[in-house]
């Protein structure tokens, strides 16, 4: 088992992933090794594990309510046309020219739970490329008036290691409430 299989999910993740309609449908994008795919499929969600590394995938391929695909996310046709979440999942990761696709993906009412690096991040490391950090407020404003925003936060976190970083949870519609966990 890799190394990025142990680790433990994002307590950031834990805490907003119950919004999501119980047994939903979740995508977790750029999954990585799945931490967050095993944490919520064992939780009764189904989860559709995507990324480009079929390597880590393959860790995934016979755990229960996990379905892994392995697609390159970044060049060619957007591979989640079409389709639609209850909840989408984002952790350290960021590509741009696909954020409005990717929103696009999440169901009316559905939830968004996004945490990646965000700029100053490079004082401690990678990323570093100011590609793949958030600048101040960024994620606020790309959800513009179409999302509610249950919670959003910003700045240095020291685990699981030293980094600055950005999150937002966020519901689908104008004017959603949500019971915070």
């Amino acid at each position: 088992m890799a190394h990025f299989d142990r680790l433990a999910p994002s307590a950031w993740v834990t805490r907003f992933a119950p919004l999501v309609r119980a047994g939903g449908r979740v995508l977790d994008l750029a999954c990585g090794g799945g931490r967050h795919a095993r944490w919520l499929a064992a939780r009764g969600y189904q989860v559709e594990a995507v990324d480009r590394d079929a390597t880590a995938l393959a860790t995934l391929q016979d755990v229960p309510g996990v379905t892994p695909r392995q697609a390159e996310l970044e060049n060619g046709p957007w591979p989640l046309a079409g389709a639609q979440f209850d909840g989408i999942v984002v952790t350290n990761y960021l590509y741009r020219p696909r954020f409005a696709a990717l929103l696009d993906c999440l169901a009316a009412d559905g939830v968004l739970i996004f945490e990646t690096f965000m700029v100053g991040n490079e004082r401690f490391g990678k990323p570093s490329n100011p590609d793949f950090l958030l600048r101040p407020g960024e994620l606020l404003e790309r959800l513009g008036g179409d999302y509610s925003i249950v919670a959003f936060e910003q700045g240095e976190v020291t685990a699981p290691r030293p980094a600055l970083i950005q999150r937002v949870c966020a519901l689908r519609g104008v004017g959603q409430v949500a019971r915070l966990p």
